[in-house]
């Protein structure tokens, strides 16, 4: 199917008549802008999450980025995911007031677009829902009949027991409008106000914002929330058909524009779920996040041995070449708890989550479910943190490493998140100021401060930030490690999780101690990529360390 095609599957030939035209237009315009554009075709992907004004101080926030990118991002990342920069009202920038403006403070549009010559950007589409303050909803409460149709005004007893829900709060939000009061779909809270996708005039507004992006140097583009995108009572609204269907039909849009680029769906959902955006592998998303790896590996560490692990890794497969897993440890968000459990038993997750509570400081999110009860929906803490625990600096740092060198070494593309690169830890302060548990793992940084630290070897954030460096210039110097070489995981020692990973000319051996003992392996020749120390029959893992082995 052709774009075209799929936007009259979803809205019918009546609204293709109204809507192709200005569609078609549109996505002309954007062809031509970027008719020239070229991208680099890169074996593997190392990317930087990171939010835009990560750095504060004397000049704008996107110069001090620009500035940290040339001296310590260049040349190691390949790919930088610019997490919202619009103004906005909540939520640190996910709850948008104006899609097409970048927040004040941070810089203009050439400063983000600048950066594209050294890395590909990703820009985050935060394309489910918008600011209670945004000119579209305010029109609504106006009584402007157009934008009242861009929202979902609901009576508050219609049945909506099946709607799944990821937070605490009240779906329905009630708001005073120029007609009198009336209740609007507020999945995540009541400062972020659900679209409308039933109006294809809102796929006309969301088409033209992801053309912008992607003229606006965003060339991979993540759809947030994505699974609660298209909403019927009567359904779950997750991952409805529809929703699949828009998700199909932006990449159709993309093909045509700008086919180099990619769509990354953000979907916290059991893995079953998760991977289904991939479609048939060459007509949805690009890439998926793989949401278990996070509570996997830190379960493996509470655990002290890697069965479970081993078990999900030996079932990871791709529908196509043109499909790659996002894999992370952490990002702005909490640690998800719902996608690890199909894979590990409920009160083993409830003893983990009490364990990085009483370790590491750890905050806890729920989501209501349909019988009203309440379940775990998130752990908030960095990662640094949560691997820390009462552990000396040294050992920590090797733990640390360990989980690192699992997203490093794993099949796919690896996604470091900008704390985790520089080693911090919780931001309890932040926690206080905003009341939001989230605010432990988004700590911004004094730009001469941070760069002070770095600059000191005894520094621990230093240490961090150069072995972290090390990691990804090994891990960038192997083919064994492209997103698409080979992946065989070995069932043996169960402290362990080890797999290999065969390349066009290499072949590594990945050992990854989960366990407080050190571990021997016998039969093994090959050179540590880490040490650069020669394996000659038997090779000896520290306790909670690993060993990338070139065969």
């Amino acid at each position: 199917m052709n774009w075209k095609e799929r936007f009259t599957d979803i809205y019918g030939e009546e609204a293709g008549e109204k809507w192709l035209p200005k569609l078609e237009k549109r996505i002309q315009e954007a062809k031509e802008s970027l008719k020239n554009k070229t991208a680099d075709a890169e074996n593997q992907y190392v990317i930087l999450i990171t939010y835009p004004d990560q750095f504060y101080g004397e000049k704008n926030r996107l110069e001090l980025f620009e500035r940290f990118a040339a001296k310590y991002l260049e040349g190691i990342f390949d790919a930088i995911h610019f997490l919202p920069f619009c103004p906005y009202s909540s939520d640190d920038g996910f709850s948008v007031m104006d899609y097409k403006s970048l927040n004040s403070g941070l810089g203009d549009w050439e400063n983000l677009e600048g950066l594209s010559g050294n890395f590909t950007l990703m820009y985050d589409f935060v394309c489910n829902h918008v600011s209670a303050k945004h000119k579209w909803f305010l029109k609504c409460l106006d009584g402007d009949k157009t934008y009242e149709k861009y929202f979902m005004e609901t009576d508050p007893k219609e049945d909506l027991s099946m709607v799944t829900r990821p937070r605490t709060t009240p779906l329905l939000t009630k708001f005073d409008t120029a007609d009198g009061e009336k209740y609007y779909w507020t999945t995540f809270s009541a400062d972020q106000i659900d679209l409308n996708y039933r109006n294809p005039a809102v796929f006309s507004e969301a088409a033209d914002i992801f053309l912008t992006y992607l003229e606006r140097g965003g060339t991979w583009i993540r759809l947030d929330a994505i699974g609660f995108l298209w909403k019927e009572a009567g359904t779950t609204c997750m991952h409805h058909e529809n929703t699949h269907k828009l998700v199909k039909l932006l990449r159709s849009i993309m093909e045509e524009v700008y086919p180099e680029g990619r769509i990354v769906t953000e979907t916290n959902v059991p893995h079953a779920d998760n991977v289904s955006y991939f479609g048939n592998g060459y007509d949805e998303s690009h890439m998926v996040y793989q949401f278990p790896l996070p509570m996997l590996v830190l379960y493996s560490f509470y655990k002290k041995e890697a069965s479970i692990l081993s078990n999900w890794a030996l079932g990871l497969s791709l529908p196509s070449e043109r499909t790659s897993f996002f894999n992370f440890l952490a990002s702005h968000d909490g640690i998800g708890v719902n996608p690890v459990r199909s894979i590990v038993p409920e009160e083993e997750i409830n003893g983990l989550i009490a364990h990085l509570q009483e370790k590491s400081g750890a905050l806890v999110s729920y989501k209501e479910n349909a019988d009203g009860s309440k379940s775990a929906y998130e752990v908030n803490v960095s990662y640094f943190s949560a691997l820390r625990e009462d552990y000396d600096f040294e050992t920590a740092k090797r733990r640390y490493l360990n989980a690192h060198g699992v997203l490093l070494g794993m099949q796919g593309d690896a996604a470091i998140y900008i704390n985790s690169y520089l080693g911090v830890e919780n931001d309890e302060e932040g926690v206080c100021r905003t009341g939001m548990n989230r605010s432990i793992n988004r700590k911004k940084i004094r730009y001469d401060e941070l760069m002070e630290k770095l600059e000191h070897a005894e520094d621990g954030q230093a240490q961090i930030r150069k072995e972290m460096e090390k990691l990804i210039r090994i891990r960038k110097s192997c083919d064994a490690f492209d997103t698409h070489a080979e992946q065989k995981v070995l069932q043996e020692e169960k402290e362990l999780f080890s797999y290999i990973r065969n390349g066009k000319t290499k072949r590594v051996l990945c050992l990854h101690n989960f366990s407080e003992k050190e571990i021997e392996k016998s039969g093994i020749k090959g050179t540590d990529l880490w040490t650069g120390e020669k394996v000659n029959g038997v090779v000896k893992i520290l306790p909670y360390g690993f060993k990338w082995i070139i065969l």
